[in-house]
């Protein structure tokens, strides 16, 4: 009887053949990589609860790279930020709260993602005051809040995040207002005084501003805009017997200033006159 002998080359090729079957049909097969996925989320999930948040970091951004469709990722996505969040990392937190409710503007957790982030940025501005930037990220992302959950029970904390940023842009545009008056540049400054009493109505400083905005404008000669604030200031703080005490005495300023303005428009005017003789 004549054995049939198989070519070692053809059976190659068919050892290959079923192992790249099998690799494709465990690509689309997910049951042992979603439990060894959940078991990974769930272990980072107690590390999370512990207060081990850089451990838990550590173990989530694995799970957010190996565990595409295997119905962990939402979860360990908000669990990440929420771990940058705890261990002040706000640039990290900012951008993995945005990341989410971009990619899961439906999730539950969505509302509380949006606000965080809006959060981070404000203790980016807190961290660092003399960037601004992240001032105005931060009003732009509460805003976002207040439009996209009107009805959020966080909205209260919101707007007082809010009112903070605002005062913090308030006091920025005062000291550089105050700062070109120091400068010898008054009218720079009642530029920047006339905005901030303005854009902030209800900063501390608006006392401040019209007293200082009164000033330049006596610095400057212009008289009747020195005497449009001064009764502003009167009308707006008419029972505060202090402020109406600094009233009298910019008023007193005024005066003096605008009598010492004529007698020089005044002499000027002798002086030309006189030259004017004697050149005739």
């Amino acid at each position: 009887m004549q054995k049939n002998h198989v070519n070692p080359l053809i059976m190659l090729i068919m050892v290959l053949t079923i192992v790249q079957t099998f690799s494709c049909s465990s690509n689309k097969f997910t049951g042992s990589l979603t439990e060894a996925c959940v078991r990974e989320y769930k272990s980072a999930e107690e590390k999370f609860k512990k207060g081990k948040y850089w451990s838990a970091k550590e173990d989530l951004t694995e799970v957010m790279q190996n565990c595409t469709g295997t119905g962990v990722i939402e979860e360990s996505h908000f669990l990440l930020a929420e771990s940058h969040f705890r261990l002040e990392e706000w640039i990290e937190a900012r951008a993995e709260y945005g990341s989410f409710a971009s990619f899961f503007p439906g999730s539950p957790y969505a509302e509380t993602a949006v606000y965080r982030k809006a959060v981070s940025a404000y203790n980016l501005s807190y961290k660092d005051s003399r960037d601004q930037s992240n001032t105005t990220f931060a009003i732009r992302d509460f805003s976002r809040f207040d439009a996209e959950f009107p009805n959020s029970v966080l909205l209260d904390s919101a707007y007082m995040y809010l009112d903070s940023l605002s005062n913090r842009v308030a006091e920025n545009e005062f000291q550089i207002a105050r700062l070109y008056s120091r400068m010898g540049e008054p009218g720079a400054a009642a530029i920047y005084l006339k905005g901030f009493l303005e854009d902030f109505p209800r900063s501390p400083r608006q006392k401040e501003a019209v007293v200082l905005l009164i000033n330049s404008y006596i610095e400057m000669k212009e008289f009747a805009s020195a005497k449009f604030y001064l009764e502003r200031l009167r009308e707006a703080y008419n029972a505060d017997e202090k402020m109406l005490a600094s009233a009298r005495k910019l008023e007193e300023q005024i005066a003096s200033a605008e009598k010492s303005f004529e007698k020089r428009l005044e002499k000027d005017r002798k002086q030309k006159l006189q030259r004017k003789d004697e050149n005739s």
